[in-house]
């Protein structure tokens, strides 16, 4: 019987079982990996670009939450460009981070824990830039004319998005808060 390391640090022996965290029972990766893909697939269909999707989901099911680059590849499948390429994308809308390997050159990413109010609140953002930029158009097109009420529709949809993401955001850390502690 062979044993190797697996990417998140478990010993499989053979078979599609991975060792668990002490106390925990064991992980079969090939549902890992199912998981892995049918969430990317999920994320894909929400809009989200497949390789980004795949690697936010394999950091996502990992047990630390923390992965190189070449566990994520190698994990996935995929070349280091096309894990470079999605984690470029996964850190500017604050998914995923990126830090230097203790004692190592080497770089490891990140899912964030609140990594969903992570990219709402770089949404929130967003929302606040495109305001000026609706405002400038309904000036342009005209206040009365059918572009400017369309464009002040979206605009109003907007705004009222932003004051409810506030109050929705609060709601959510009391909630994760009750639910898991800070």
């Amino acid at each position: 019987m062979t044993e190797a390391v697996d990417t998140t640090g478990t010993r499989a022996t053979g078979g599609t079982e991975a060792q668990g965290p002490a106390g925990r029972a064991p992980r079969d990766e090939e549902a890992v990996s199912r998981f892995v893909e049918r969430f990317a697939s999920e994320l894909v269909e929400a809009g989200m670009p497949r390789m980004p999707s795949r690697v936010f989901a394999a950091l996502l099911a990992s047990d630390e939450g923390v992965m190189t680059s070449a566990e994520i590849a190698e994990q996935i499948r995929i070349s280091p460009a096309a894990v470079s390429g999605a984690i470029r994308y996964l850190t500017q809308v604050n998914m995923v981070s990126r830090e230097r390997e203790p004692g190592s050159r080497r770089d490891r990413y990140r899912v964030h824990t609140n990594q969903w109010y992570e990219a709402l609140t770089n949404r929130d953002s967003i929302l606040r830039r495109w305001d000026g930029t609706l405002r400038e158009g309904i000036a342009t097109v005209g206040p009365d004319s059918r572009p400017g009420r369309r464009i002040a529709e979206t605009l109003e949809f907007f705004d009222f998005m932003q004051r409810e993401l506030s109050g929705m955001m609060e709601r959510w850390r009391e909630h994760r808060e009750r639910m898991f502690g800070s």
